[in-house]
């Protein structure tokens, strides 16, 4: 091989070594463990006699009986209904009030924006833990000043943490952590408008809420698709919140949403080929979500443009 070879060589293969060390850490930490999960959702343990000695235990192959199991599951699917209520609540109004506050800031009269943008962004800089474990004692009757001043004001004391309310305690937690991340991301396509829409437009009279609604939100389309499907992801894996929150009220169980039953059928039961197929379904149905929610925002936006 030519000194003149070698060299083309190495200039072809420079993009591939730099592409390598991504690579394997995508094929080591997220590859690799999903296959092994696909892998174990296809077994089982097989017991014999009494399950004591050596052999009486062992894995064997299972096909889809984990599968079938888990879609006719009772606490998974309600754990699913359950998570598609809070769904309904956290997208709306998380998505709305991001919306709300990067026109706000996106305005000519604003003022201290940055530290308004700050301020809005900080929750989500907390851990979702954390959070949780700040709102959770925040619910609490004994310990929460929101209770004191109601019951110094002879109000009603609703218990944010049973029943109906408690849907309303936990979108609450995910609104207030996440509104400040889709914000920004809504926030920077306004920002990347040209200048020269606006003058236009003023130019031909509009007002700034009809500039608003006419010209900012149709051209910020694509941003509020991005933050809508990354929030579906979010709330389908809902598993901080409920559990942070489990320890504070009886109202939530420990297979509350469907990751829950998964961690509960895993590390507490022990049968971690089942979590590993209801694992596997999750994966999938928010996979068929998002990819089906952007096939329709994608169709919409080719029948707009070919008017």
């Amino acid at each position: 091989m030519t000194s003149t070879s070698r060299k083309a060589y190495g200039v072809k293969g420079a993009p591939y070594a730099f592409l390598l060390p991504a690579t394997s850490l995508f094929l080591l930490f997220f590859a690799l463990p999903i296959g092994y999960a696909i892998w174990l959702s296809f077994r089982k343990v097989q017991v014999s006699g009494l399950g004591l000695g050596s052999g009486a235990r062992k894995e064997v192959w299972a096909g889809l009986e984990n599968y079938t199991d888990a879609l006719t599951d009772s606490e998974l699917l309600t754990g699913a209904l359950r998570v598609l209520g809070y769904g309904c609540i956290v997208v709306p109004v998380m998505l709305g009030l991001a919306l709300l506050f990067a026109l706000m800031l996106d305005s000519e009269k604003v003022r201290l924006a940055p530290f308004t943008r700050l301020a809005i962004f900080l929750p989500y800089a907390i851990p979702g833990v954390v959070a949780a474990l700040l709102w959770g004692f925040l619910y609490l009757p004994d310990v929460s000043p929101f209770y004191y001043v109601l019951e110094k004001l002879g109000m009603p004391q609703p218990d944010l943490l049973d029943g109906g309310p408690l849907y309303l305690a936990l979108s609450n937690i995910a609104v207030w952590g996440g509104t400040g991340f889709n914000m920004i991301v809504i926030y920077t396509s306004l920002r990347a408008i040209p200048a020269e829409v606006y003058e236009a437009a003023k130019l031909d009279g509009a007002t700034p809420l009809q500039i608003a609604l006419r010209i900012k939100i149709p051209m910020v389309a694509p941003s509020l698709v991005l933050t809508f499907f990354f929030s579906i992801i979010a709330t389908l894996q809902v598993f901080n919140e409920p559990t942070t929150l489990k320890p504070l009220t009886n109202s939530v169980s420990t297979t509350w949403s469907p990751l829950m039953k998964v961690y509960q059928d895993a590390f507490g039961k022990g049968d971690i080929h089942a979590a590993a197929a209801q694992a596997t379904i999750i994966a999938l149905a928010t996979l068929l979500l998002s990819f089906g929610f952007l096939r329709a925002a994608n169709r919409r936006n080719k029948q707009e443009a070919a008017r």
